[in-house]
């Protein structure tokens, strides 16, 4: 059968390490047939069946680890949420979050539960913090020996999530030696936090039957407080010390401050008195949280990876894999913010009651009779909210692999414990915080000057246990069927068992919505999936091949389903491989939102309506009341997705590839959060039955019901572009390496086209150049995420453009030194511009850590 060069190169690139594709792509160089064809066969991401031509019907995108380093990023996740094909960005450890030390990825901007993480062709187990999505933040960076992204749809091989793509995270195997490295970075924005610290130690060793592999991998991160960025505006929370009247029991939200500053004068505080058009005086009580909250959240990350294997005989193998990975992070808020809106009015005889004669808060120029009032307060001193999230996850795979005449045979068993643990402090206990306001205990006027043993009776520390545990089983079998005219047909059938345990289990004061300052409520269920697959490979003519695959998942709780593909590969010349797909898709509804129990959340949001009622420029960010409720009505989505592409190599020194791609999505699964929701009424869009904002007769918000539904169609599509090019320069080597996502079309029940409206950029393009001389190499990096248009909640935002610069030495004893600089040219994000919700910017889509300057060195022996 023929090989393309290009096939060629990549098939080499797996198996010595060196670059073979662009910066973030599978373009690779020529390299000679019979050199591959010693190798012998290998599995690629996308298929299971094994196979010498890499550059089969699917788009693959091989990264290498050298390529990881030349990135300069410290951890996994980070590195793979600046790929391109991450297009709208995603969730990354951030501070003020009930998942703070979470960190996701979204291929094609259509969701992180829809991109399917695995590591050595195995799930990583969903998040115990969100039991939806799978956490990058336990990937061990030193374990990783490359990184391969299917672009392509792959239920059909993998099952449920995989419809936006697979990311197969490829850990080292059969190394001989020892390696060390040690590094740190800092960062130019802000003046103060964000250094970071890395390291990782490997060793292997095997004898004629026998490898071992075992490392640690280590990344730190320092928090970051939202003072110290220099573009931050004072947060004027309503959630300071002041009041609102009630009429006919709405609540007016005429926040008024206290008299001649009383309860607002605090210097070296938060509070702060602001100009209120609606309130009886014509001010309110702020609270700039800005001054002690922090924006990015410290992250711990450690890890243990073992690997070994053994020939029991010259036909079968016995395998294990054993994985151990910790991940913390501290995120700390500002005071709990809490109001009486959420309980029981403040009586008009409470000591606390401005308009109460006999209260020290008695204001006679409002010109308000005795009546019931709401206190809305900064609970300051209490303290900050410190909140501490530890995950741990243990993960052991042990396998067996052989052959039975002429079939290979391969069967094991997998088990995972996933565990989050969350502990946050200075808490407030609504019910004993209400009783004390309400008989003066707790003073209004003056917080601070309340005793010990009333601070500390509205105090409470509260927890969250997590988890969210697999158990597996699988096996498969792969021969080969008959012989064709371009070689043998092959077989691939498979089953697999899996059990899913979650649990989310909140506190009991956190569970009966008495916690103020929290948000979120426990779930918990179990479910069991049995999979039957198969893929079939028929190479039909010398150049041309298809290949066939299907799979049935059936779950215990919801039903099941059929997933099959068809993919075919044609090469018409020694240098041209066109490809494409056709195949169907699922995501199964997942256990959280499916078994969550109703949870109250302040939200910040924007909402130009509210902000107006209230006194507010129409731009301001506030807080409202959110109702989070779970739907078990949810069903299950379906996609339909296809592909079609080019391979090229016309000159020996340049190729390319070119690849279109189209998804629908079917009933599918979303989240409509209080912004979401808020956006869509703004936009003429509806929301699902039972979920939405109900505002006041002045137009502000009352509350908003959130959640997840089933609604209607999604439709995307795009062109993914690599090329590379290799040539000497001035006795060296050089490479250059382009890598373009372009989004044609994101449209939700063929509505207006969303592409290029905030947060969702049409492109994201990555150009890479290495030059090597002698003991020394360069580096240079341009990253490009595109411009948005305005729509009618958020403004546009431009296009943003970095550099990265790297510079290696490599040391005669086996040594690398390594200094680096990210973001060279200091550019910041764009500010204010683009989908920012509650923070200063997009902060899925970009990072405001300034220029980042790094050191490491690296020792192998």
């Amino acid at each position: 059968m023929k090989r393309n060069p290009i096939t060629n190169a990549v098939q080499k690139a797996l198996f010595t390490g060196f670059i073979a594709s662009s910066a973030f792509g599978t373009v690779a160089l020529a390299q000679d047939e019979d050199a591959v064809e010693e190798q012998g066969k290998i599995t690629v991401t996308g298929s299971r069946i094994k196979r010498s031509d890499v550059e089969g019907a699917l788009p693959i995108t091989v990264i290498t680890r050298e390529q990881i380093e030349l990135s300069g990023e410290s951890n996994a996740a980070d590195f793979i949420r600046n790929l391109t094909f991450n297009s709208a960005g995603s969730f990354r450890p951030q501070s003020g979050s009930s998942a703070q030390g979470e960190a996701t990825v979204s291929l094609r901007g259509l969701g992180s539960s829809r991109t399917l993480v695995l590591i050595d062709n195995r799930r990583l187990p969903k998040s115990p913090a969100t039991g939806s999505s799978q956490n990058l933040s336990t990937l061990p960076m030193g374990a990783i020996e490359r990184i391969e992204v299917l672009t392509d749809g792959a239920s059909a091989v993998y099952g449920s999530d995989a419809i936006g793509g697979v990311i197969n995270i490829i850990t080292r195997s059969d190394y001989q030696g020892a390696e060390l490295m040690l590094g740190a970075a800092d960062v130019s924005i802000p003046s103060n936090g964000g250094e970071r610290e890395e390291g990782s130690v490997v060793f292997g060793a095997s004898s004629d039957r026998s490898s071992l592999l075992a490392g640690v991998s280590w990344n730190d991160r320092e928090i970051v407080f939202a003072r110290d960025f220099p573009w931050v505006n004072p947060g004027a929370s309503v959630y300071g010390n002041s009041f609102t009247t009630i009429t006919d029991g709405f609540d007016n939200f005429d926040w008024t401050s206290y008299a001649n500053g009383v309860g607002c004068d605090f210097p070296g505080t938060g509070f702060y008195t602001v100009p209120n058009s609606n309130s009886p005086n014509g001010t309110r009580c702020a609270y700039d949280f800005t001054l002690v909250s922090a924006d990015e959240a410290s992250t711990e990350n450690k890890s243990f990876y073992a690997k070994a294997t053994h020939e029991i005989n010259d036909n079968w193998e016995l395998w294990s894999n054993a994985t151990f990975s910790q991940a913390e992070s501290f995120g700390r808020y500002a005071p709990v913010p809490d109001s009486s809106y959420f309980s029981v009015p403040l009586t008009s005889s409470s000591p606390n009651n401005p308009t109460n004669p006999a209260s020290p808060l008695y204001d006679p120029s409002l010109g308000l009779d005795p009546q019931s009032v709401n206190w809305w307060h900064r609970f300051d001193a209490l303290g900050n909210r410190d909140g501490t999230v530890t995950t741990q996850q243990l993960d052991f795979l042990i396998g067996t692999t052989g052959q039975i005449g002429n079939a290979e045979v391969e069967f094991g068993l997998r088990h995972t414990d996933n565990r989050t643990s969350d502990v946050g402090n200075n808490y407030l206990l609504r019910s004993a915080a209400a009783a004390l306001i309400e008989d003066g205990s707790y003073n209004l006027a003056d917080p601070y000057s309340s005793p010990d043993n009333v601070l500390n009776a509205m105090k409470i520390t509260i927890f969250r246990n997590s988890k969210y545990d697999q158990d597996e089983l699988f096996g498969s079998v792969a021969f080969d069927l008959f012989d064709m005219d371009g070689g043998p047909a092959s077989m691939y059938v498979g089953a697999e068992y899996r059990q899913e345990k979650y649990s989310d289990q909140y506190d009991p004061q956190s569970e009966a919505g008495q916690v103020g300052g929290s948000a979120g409520n426990s779930a918990a269920g179990d479910r069991d999936v049995t999979s039957v697959f198969f893929e079939a490979l028929f190479p039909v003519l010398d150049n041309l091949e298809f290949n066939l695959a299907g799979r049935y998942d059936d779950y215990s709780d919801f039903g099941d389903n059929f997933s099959p593909k068809l993919s075919a590969r044609w090469q018409p010349l020694d240098n041209l491989t066109v490809r494409g797909s056709y195949g169907q898709g699922f995501r199964a509804p997942t256990l959280d939102i499916l078994t969550q129990k109703p949870s109250f959340s302040a939200t910040s949001v924007r909402d130009p309506q509210s902000c107006v009622a209230q006194g507010q420029d129409p731009g301001c960010s506030l807080q409202i009341n959110d109702n989070i409720v779970a739907n078990p009505s949810l069903q299950p989505e379906d996609s339909d997705q296809f592909s079609l592409g080019v391979a090229y190599e016309p000159v020996d020194w340049f190729n390319f590839t070119v690849d279109y791609w189209d998804i629908e999505i079917t009933n599918r699964i979303r989240s409509f959060g209080a912004q979401t929701l808020i956006n869509n009424e703004g936009n003429g869009v509806s929301n699902p039955p039972g979920l939405g904002c109900t505002r006041t007769p002045t137009g502000a918000i009352q509350f908003c019901t959130s959640g997840f539904g089933n609604d209607g169609t999604v439709d995307t599509s795009g062109v993914d572009l690599n090329a590379r090019f290799t040539y000497e320069l001035f006795g060296g080597n050089m490479s250059s390496s382009f890598q373009l996502a372009h989004m044609l079309d994101y449209t939700i029940d063929g509505g207006s086209d969303l592409t290029k409206s905030p947060g969702l950029p049409e492109q994201r393009a990555v150009l890479s150049n290495q030059y090597s001389y002698g003991d020394w190499s360069l580096a240079y990096n341009i990253n490009y995420i595109g411009d948005q248009d305005a729509d009618s909640v958020d403004s546009s935002a431009p296009s943003w453009t970095t550099h990265d610069v790297q510079l290696n030495y490599h040391a005669p004893w086996d040594g690398r030194f390594t200094v680096g600089v990210r973001n060279a040219g200091e550019k910041f994000p764009p500010i204010n511009r683009g989908a920012v919700g509650s923070r200063d910017y997009d902060f899925n889509l970009y990072d405001g850590f300034g220029r980042v300057t790094y050191f490491r060195y690296t020792q192998t022996f």
